[in-house]
């Protein structure tokens, strides 16, 4: 799933050359036999992140954003929920790391979100803020997930 506004729908392309190499990994490799940490697909352009974790409650999993990288974040074993806006409605909570490509926003009133399981993706662009890691309404589960970092 991906979803954006009209005002980013024509800004990226996500079928060129980088985004088909992360998608190649996610289809040829044996993620579930990975083990976590960095795994390099096109050097500094393309790249795995293998986690592995327990989902936690929403106030345990902050609002995230990177500038540097498109996240795609496929969930190959469990499922959460994962929250996402865009980061005009978002207040920052800290200042942007810029060495961890990372900075962190308080929980904003209204958000969307969605179910990611086994098999689902989500296509995050450095616009949006997104809230990974949560719980679904079964409970805590056990999810190994593979955030594949792709160069903006």
């Amino acid at each position: 799933m991906l979803t954006t506004t009209m005002k980013y729908a024509e800004k990226y392309n996500y079928l060129d050359e980088k985004f088909q190499k992360a998608f190649c990994f996610l289809r040829e490799t044996d993620l579930l036999a990975l083990p976590v940490g960095n795994v390099p697909i096109d050097g500094e352009e393309v790249y795995a992140n293998v986690q592995s974790y327990t989902t936690m409650t929403p106030e345990d999993c902050p609002f995230e954003a990177h500038r540097k990288y498109f996240d795609i974040q496929y969930v190959a074993e469990g499922e959460e929920v994962f929250g996402y806006e865009p980061l005009d409605n978002l207040t920052p909570a800290m200042e942007y790391d810029e060495e961890r490509d990372l900075i962190f926003y308080e929980e904003p009133d209204q958000s969307g979100s969605i179910v990611l399981k086994a098999g689902d993706f989500a296509i995050v662009p450095p616009e949006d803020g997104h809230a990974p890691r949560r719980m679904t309404k079964n409970g805590a589960c056990q999810v190994k997930k593979i955030v594949v970092k792709v160069k903006v």
